[in-house]
């Protein structure tokens, strides 16, 4: 891979899903965060983010829905659509939502060819291991790249009763092991205890992504709205706050209503004049 020193070792042409794959032989970690829209995706990728994640948490950020469930394909293309037209760098990845590749591997491949045609992403992430290893391949198989996501897996929150730390160490191994060997490019391990997530980034030869799973994985993702204190009262253990943009945001439309109601804004250096 070809870098740009004054980037920050960025690559100087756009990710590769290859590229992404090899960095775990590198030594390099990779960094990612979701975005949903031009202007979030825009700016993570000038900042030199690794990749965005175009996810179906968008139910909950952006819909304001309790869980990811009724989240669409359509409504996943609307948003990926406009983050690939964004991005110059980062590798676009977009969530293949519940019920889209669920029915047969054919649904799968058929959905996840909208997703890829109409948007241009580089690549769809889908939640399973041992269960989904005969879609993962078929999807491989036709040179659809896959990151995987096993651990907590969000669309089956109504199974599993709710948002819990995944602790069964075998089935979580066996999950990452079928995922890879069914083609998968990259594995998301979600609320894993760190010691069996390092053992399973030790054991796979393709990246480990974590979010709750301790800093043994061979890279990171958060949601950008949690990270940046964006999200009222949401507090996982696994989540660091980087800013605390809801009070910014706050402070400045309050101060918005103020200078407009007192007439201090606009004054005359935001007037144009004959």
């Amino acid at each position: 891979m070809t870098t740009d020193a004054d980037n920050g070792g960025q690559p100087a042409s756009p990710w590769t899903v290859p590229q992404f794959s090899a960095a775990k032989q590198q030594g390099r970690k990779l960094t990612v965060l979701t975005a949903y829209d031009f202007t979030w995706a825009q700016l993570l990728d000038e900042i030199g983010i690794d990749a965005i994640l175009v996810g179906d948490t968008l139910g909950m950020v952006v819909q304001g829905r309790n869980s990811t469930l009724r989240v669409t394909v359509d409504q996943m293309i609307y948003h990926a659509e406009m983050v690939v037209r964004a991005v110059k760098q980062a590798l676009v990845i977009v969530d293949m939502p519940f019920m889209s590749f669920h029915v047969s591997p054919e649904q799968a491949m058929e959905n996840a060819g909208r997703l890829i045609k109409e948007t241009g992403a580089a690549a769809v992430k889908l939640e399973g291991g041992v269960n989904q290893a005969g879609t993962i391949a078929k999807l491989t198989g036709a040179d659809v790249p896959v990151m995987a996501h096993v651990g907590l897996k969000p669309q089956s929150v109504l199974s599993i009763g709710g948002y819990k730390v995944q602790r069964a160490k075998q089935p979580l191994l066996d999950d990452a092991l079928a995922a890879q060997e069914a083609g998968a490019f990259a594995i998301v391990l979600e609320c894993v205890p760190r010691e069996i997530a390092a053992e399973i980034t030790a054991t796979l030869t393709i990246p480990t992504i974590g979010i709750g799973a301790g800093p043994d994985c061979d890279g990171q993702v958060l949601v950008t709205n949690d990270m940046l204190g964006l999200t009222p009262g949401f507090t996982p253990k696994f989540l660091k706050k980087y800013a605390d943009l809801r009070n910014t945001v706050e402070t400045s439309v309050r101060n918005y209503i103020q200078e407009t109601r007192d007439n201090s804004f606009p004054d005359d250096s935001h007037s144009f004049h004959e």
